[in-house]
């Protein structure tokens, strides 16, 4: 795991864990639903960055006989029970307390107790938040946030991210469920709050699982690190023509590569065989994360279905 990931998830670490302390305080003090949904909230994402430095770590072990490309997935999965978490324990726990006191509206304790944790609980987020945003430029460079969160090959940034926006945005439900009930003197506003944090970290939930269910069944490199893997194979002296070129992320720093290459015609065997050994090292260097490289020497044909590409379909028979 890179120094930017485990930065982004310490400082998320430490401000959840100090912000649910503060929220469980501020709950059993003010007896307010949202205060215990945002401290439920903070609870689970504490664990959660608990989850992906267990990932990280997990995913360092050396390949094995039965995993012989080793455990860089581990990532993938255990950013995925991430957003297991945050449904089941975040979301469906906030629904359930703010639909609870709709039912049996409970009427708030010492609520000046609650706006002021509140408070503190948004400055900290905000400063997890704005750790999260700084490490995720060094990866970001110039792509819009949105592209970032959705085709980032390295899960925890992204989850950082969507958790901590979606804490601040939670954040600010709370605090005006709460302000709502202390004008109108009805607990109903801050039952409503809990479920507006509810629903909102449902959505979270439901993006982070999708875009890491994407992530476990297998990517490609990005269209950046493909060109460049085109071009260094291409511009080679002993190469005639890239015919065609696979690639699968296995783990977010390590990226498997499949290419056919038509050689110069009347090369020996040999010289091939010192070809491809040099191939592999400039693609190394072009693409550090390229550690998985097979290079099988072919022919190409005039009509795809004549190649051995297994991703282009027969013509179907006569």
């Amino acid at each position: 795991m890179k120094s930017d990931s485990r930065r982004a998830i310490f400082a998320a670490l430490l401000a959840n864990l100090g912000i649910a302390i503060a929220k469980f305080v501020g709950y059993f003090v003010t007896g307010a639903a949202s205060m215990l949904a945002e401290a439920i909230h903070s609870l689970a994402d504490t664990s959660n960055q608990g989850l992906l430095f267990m990932g990280g770590a997990l995913a360092k072990r050396q390949p094995t006989r039965r995993r012989p490309f080793g455990y860089g997935r581990e990532r993938y999965f255990w950013a995925f029970m991430v957003a297991v978490v945050i449904f089941t324990i975040g979301a469906l726990f906030a629904l359930f307390e703010g639909i609870s006191k709709i039912a049996h509206p409970h009427q708030l304790e010492s609520p000046l107790w609650a706006v002021g944790i509140l408070v503190v609980a948004i400055a900290l987020e905000s400063w997890s938040f704005r750790t999260a945003i700084h490490e995720s430029n060094h990866e970001r460079r110039n792509q819009a946030w949105r592209n970032f969160i959705m085709q980032s090959r390295v899960p925890e940034l992204p989850v950082v991210l969507l958790e901590d926006l979606g804490a601040l945005i939670g954040l600010v439900f709370a605090l005006i469920g709460i302000g709502l009930t202390l004008l109108t003197g009805d607990a109903r506003f801050d039952a409503l709050g809990s479920i507006a944090i509810g629903v909102l970290l449902g959505v979270i939930a439901v993006v982070l699982a999708v875009r890491m269910k994407s992530l476990l069944i297998g990517e490609s490199a990005t269209p950046e690190n493909e060109q460049e893997i085109e071009r260094v194979i291409e511009s080679a002296n002993t190469v005639k023509r890239l015919i065609h070129l696979r690639t699968e992320h296995i783990g977010p720093d390590v990226l498997l590569i499949a290419a056919k290459v038509e050689f110069q015609t009347g090369m020996p065997g040999e010289a091939i065989a010192m070809a491809i050994d040099e191939l592999e090292v400039r693609v190394r260097e072009a693409v550090p994360i390229a550690r998985l490289i097979f290079i099988e020497p072919d022919v190409y044909h005039e009509h795809p279905h004549a190649s051995a590409d297994p991703t282009t379909p027969a013509p179907p028979p006569a």
